[in-house]
């Protein structure tokens, strides 16, 4: 059973196919993307745990895509694998939130290797969520946004907490009320306040007229 995800941000197609068929082999869930465009719009669907980065790519350097994912999604582990294997490119790529750096050609194995080690670095702080300025401690219920410690009720909590799990995907009120408060029918003006308190503490939330709201950042 696949429980990780990994996107690779690569346009040679015999290596995402060799990194795919990889991760895929231990278990590992690997999406492809070929232009930095469609992994933004993959983005804003699905967070993955690990991010593999080709840099020269046809709309852009990945390193312009690593500053993005670090400013945006800084949970999200980042692996450049790329041919530029200068010390003076490892070293930039690292100064720019690299969590490692692969040179080409590689082993499989070694790769496959690397990203185990950057998914366990994950799931020992997998009580901690981090978006852009929002820093949410699951063990303690902290929640600071902008550096600002916030007071939030048990339900707002876990009203927050649902929505950036779920962040950049359309939630209609019915699964906020299933997930938070355990029933999917009800009073959907309970979401519709509380999205309202969380809006006046900073947080960003997008109207979908007719559905739900969408979680931003």
């Amino acid at each position: 059973m696949k429980s990780n995800t990994v996107f690779l941000l690569e346009d040679d197609q015999d290596i995402g196919e060799v990194v795919q068929c990889a991760l895929d082999i231990n278990s590992i869930r690997c999406r492809v993307f070929t232009e930095i465009k469609q992994l933004y719009m993959a983005l804003k669907e699905t967070v993955p745990e690990v991010c593999l980065l080709d840099i020269m790519l046809p709309d852009g350097s990945g390193l312009d895509a690593l500053q993005y994912i670090k400013r945006n999604y800084s949970s999200v582990k980042c692996i450049m694998l790329t041919a530029l294997g200068q010390e003076v490119d490892k070293v930039k790529g690292l100064n720019l939130g690299a969590d490692d750096y692969i040179v080409k050609p590689f082993g499989v194995l070694e790769l496959v290797a690397r990203v185990n080690v950057q998914l366990r670095s994950k799931q020992s702080t997998g009580n901690i969520l981090t978006v852009g300025s929002l820093v949410i401690d699951k063990d303690t219920m902290a929640v600071q946004l902008n550096g600002n410690v916030l007071d939030l009720n048990k339900k707002e909590y876990q009203l927050l907490c649902y929505c950036v799990e779920n962040i950049g995907k359309v939630l209609s009120r019915e699964q906020m009320l299933e997930a938070v408060w355990g029933y999917d029918v009800g009073e959907t003006r309970t979401v519709d306040n509380h999205i309202a308190r969380l809006r006046k503490l900073g947080f960003r939330f997008e109207t979908v007229f007719g559905v739900g709201y969408k979680f931003v950042v």
